[in-house]
């Protein structure tokens, strides 16, 4: 099942990483270490809610406007 990663870099160091489909939440050091915990974290997310692939996830970017402060 191919299924999405977001990774966002921590403020603290490292990356937080998240799965969309699943909600699946996680962190790791380094992006292979993220992507690793979240593969784990989502693979027992799916043995307690399997879910049905939906097909593979469009995932882009915008842009907003910051605030002045």
């Amino acid at each position: 099942m191919l299924l999405t990663a977001v990774l966002i870099p921590a403020e603290e160091g490292g990356f937080v990483a998240l799965n969309p489909e699943t909600g699946s939440t996680t962190q790791g050091q380094n992006v292979p270490e993220a992507i690793a915990n979240l593969r784990e974290a989502t693979e027992l997310y799916l043995e307690e809610f399997p879910i049905q692939s939906a097909g593979q996830a469009l995932v882009t970017t915008f842009e907003v406007s910051a605030s002045r402060a």
